[in-house]
Parts: C-alpha cells; structure tokens; sequence
C-alpha cells in the first residue's frame, strides 16, 4: 500500500512541476519577446484547448488506451513541443510570433488533459488497492502541489549567464523566470514523466458486456449529466468560477514586477522576486489540501464550494489594496493565502465530487468534462475578458513593465467573483451533508 501511495505521490509531483516551471511567469518572458499584448491570449489558449481535448482524451482512455499510459504519451508530445521553444528563445530575442503561439498551442493541447488523465489514474489505481479517494487522495495531491512549488522557486533563483549556472535571489535579468529557459525547465520535467508513467500499475479499461449505442461508444454519456438538475448546476458554475482560474496565473507576476518601474518599490525584494513571492499561493494550496476530506464530509460540496468564491474575492480585493513595500506586501502575502483556499476548495473538490456522483464507465469521461467547464470554457472566456480589462487600464512600457491602473482591474475581478458566489449560494441546492459521505 505504501509502495502504491509513493508512486501515486511521485506522480502528482512530477505532473505539477511540468506547469510550475511555466505558468505563473511566462508573462515576464512574452512582454520582453515582444508578445507582451498576447498575454491573455497564452492563458486563453489553455482553456481553448481544453473545451475539447480533455474530453477527447477521456473517451480514449475510458474505451481504448489505459489512463497512465495515455497520461505518459500526452507528456511526451507536450514536453517535446516545451523544448522546441526553448530552443526558439535561445535562437533570437524575439521569436516569430505565428510559430512560437503554434508549438505552445500543441504542448498544451497535449498537457491540459492530464491534468484529468493524472486525477483518473490516482482515483483508479486507489480503488483497486481497496483504498478510499476522498481520505487517501489529497495527501498524495498535495506533493502535485509541492512539485509546482519547487520548480516556481527554481527558475526565479536560477540564472544562466553564458557559460555559467548559478542560483540568486538578487536582479537578474537571466533569470529562468524571465528567459525561455522556463520552457526548457518544463519540457525536461514532461518527458521524464512519459518515463515514469511506464512503469505505473496498470488501470484496467472497464469494458461493458451489453450493446453500446455510438454516444456510448465515444463516451458522450458524460454529458447526460446535465440532465441532473444538482449536477448541470454544478458544472454551470464550475464554469463561471473557472472564469477566475488564470487571472492571476496570467497577470500576478507582471503586476508585481511592474512596481521595479516605481522608484518607491524599485529595490524591494517582492518585486524583484516576484515567481517567488506567489509560490507563497502554492504553500498555502498544499496545506489547504490536507483540510478537504474534513470539510467535504461534514459540510458537503456546498458549503465547501462557497468558501472557494469568497476565497476567490478575497485573492483579487488584497491584490487591488497591497504594495511590495511594508506593510502593503502583507495584503500580497494574504491574497497567496486565501488563493490556497480558492484553488483547492474548488478545483480538488469538485474532482472527487464528480468522481463519486458519476458511474465507472464514463468516470474519465466526465473528468474531462469537469476540465472543459473550467479549464475550458471558463478559463477561455475569464482570460480573454481580463486581458482586455487589463489592456484598458495598463500598457507596457518602454523598460518592459506593464504598469497602469492596477487597482481598478483587480476591483473588477473582486466584483465578479462576488456576485458568482451569491448566485451559487442562492441557486445551488445541496444534499444534506449525511447524505454525502
């Protein structure tokens, strides 16, 4: 059992280290390669990609290739796809735009449907071996978390200046974090993984004995899940939350940096280390993960859901009323802890609540629907939205900061997370808490 738990562990790890190395500081890379304007539309094409390849990817690996074996091939090709950029930034300052926006489009083509892929294989592997998901899975989630957290903290300290390599928290303009080398970080972690995920307990397909019609076959059944009113509402505002999922993956660290452009905050150590300070956001993911077997049983999917969109308010009202300097930076510091909240309470739950609320023949399938919801459909349209809120009230400037109004965007934000959290708690009908243990 141990021996199961560590390999499942390892998993998670090397899953989230593959996006850590990236996501949150890949918009300090683009505003200096000239694609600074493009953004949201980075962060947009991630949620495109996943309207379809999740569930796509699903399908395959309810009927036709086991989930870890699938989830081994998408990291090959989306890890491949990572290196093809890096060696694009090492080859001119500033790559043609068409062809870098086509490789990254494949590498995430392929990886945002393992974030489904990895939670499938876990859940599976965990049921085979007699084990319960809601109390085994988020200790062994929460090391996914870890591996995002070491590689953010990797490529802000790690420098590499021509021939040499080196670690520092001072400025550097060879930072990982505002070099190509972040993608080099992210294709090497992905093709390790395809590795390990060789060498994974096999996740055996359930092959149904009865006449399957062509939307059974393909894996469509998923969708009749709307036909539940409880669950077409959960996936509605799955969406309507997932509109906030990549705000601040997009536009924390170029907002933070941006004050090296004001003499005031120029020298303070937030600033200069921004990947570092929102890693801060990833501590508290990893100890927020520990707490949802807890409140899953005695408050229900509900409750816990709530506590996510207020967490949701809270992330982006700090951010508008902080500062790098003391003690404004303590605002920043409070917007990482309660993303923790944020993140976890809806994103891991809501997982192992669509894990239990559906049949085992269309598990993966609606795994992948619960992405299209959020990393789809949701975190397209949030991105596109607050990329233009954000082009409105701040532009690049000249020594590669984008600075404006800062605080107004994030009010924005606060706003609409507020009322999505009001509607749900008025619209959103809950079984009782005894019912969902």
């Amino acid at each position: 059992m141990k021996n199961i738990k560590l390999q499942l562990i390892v998993m998670n790890f090397l899953e989230f280290a593959v996006w850590g190395a990236y996501l949150t500081c890949m918009g300090n890379y683009l505003g200096k390669a000239g694609m600074g304007a493009e953004i949201a539309w980075f962060y947009a094409i991630q949620g495109i990609v996943s309207i379809f390849m999740p569930t796509i990817m699903g399908i395959v690996a309810d009927r036709f290739v086991q989930p870890q074996r699938l989830l081994g091939i998408c990291h090959l090709v989306a890890g491949a796809a990572m290196m093809g950029l890096c060696y694009m930034g090492m080859s001119t300052a500033q790559p043609d735009k068409v062809a870098f926006i086509a490789l990254y489009t494949l590498s995430v083509a392929f990886y945002m449907p393992t974030l489904a892929l990895s939670n499938t294989t876990a859940f599976t592997i965990l049921k085979e071996n007699g084990m319960d998901t809601v109390k085994d899975f988020p200790p062994i989630r929460v090391f996914g978390t870890v591996g995002f957290i070491a590689t953010m903290w990797f490529v802000n300290c790690a420098v590499l200046d021509g021939s040499s390599f080196g670690f520092t928290l001072a400025e550097n303009v060879n930072k990982f974090q505002y070099t190509y080398m972040q993608f080099g970080v992210s294709g090497a972690i992905g093709v390790l993984l395809f590795v390990y995920c060789l060498f994974l307990p096999e996740c055996k397909l359930v092959v149904s004995q009865k006449k399957q019609s062509i939307s059974q076959t393909l894996g469509l059944d998923a969708f009749k899940l709307f036909k539940n009113r409880r669950m077409a509402m959960f996936f509605i505002f799955s969406c309507l939350l997932g509109m906030s999922l990549q705000v601040t993956n997009g536009y924390a660290t170029p907002f933070i940096t941006s004050f090296k452009g004001v003499a005031e905050y120029a020298d303070s150590f937030a600033a200069n280390n921004a990947t570092l300070l929102i890693s801060l956001s990833q501590v508290a993911e990893a100890l927020c993960i520990l707490l949802i077997p807890f409140f899953l049983k005695r408050y229900g999917i509900k409750v816990v859901m709530l506590i996510a969109m207020f967490a949701w308010v809270g992330r982006f009202g700090f951010f508008g009323l902080g500062n790098p300097a003391f003690p404004g930076v303590i605002l920043f510091i409070m917007s990482c802890i309660v993303y923790g909240v944020a993140f976890d309470f809806f994103n891991v739950s809501g997982g192992l609540f669509v894990d239990k609320e559906c049949d085992p023949n269309v598990r993966a399938s609606a795994q992948g629907l619960f992405m299209l919801m959020t990393n789809g459909l949701g975190a397209t349209i949030g991105t596109l939205i607050a990329g233009e809120v954000i082009n409105h009230y701040c532009q690049w400037n000249e020594a590669g900061y984008l600075v404006g109004d800062w605080q107004s965007a994030w009010f924005i934000f606060a706003a609409f997370a507020l009322v999505v959290a009001v509607a749900f708690m008025l619209l959103f009908k809950s079984k009782e808490p005894a019912q969902e243990k």
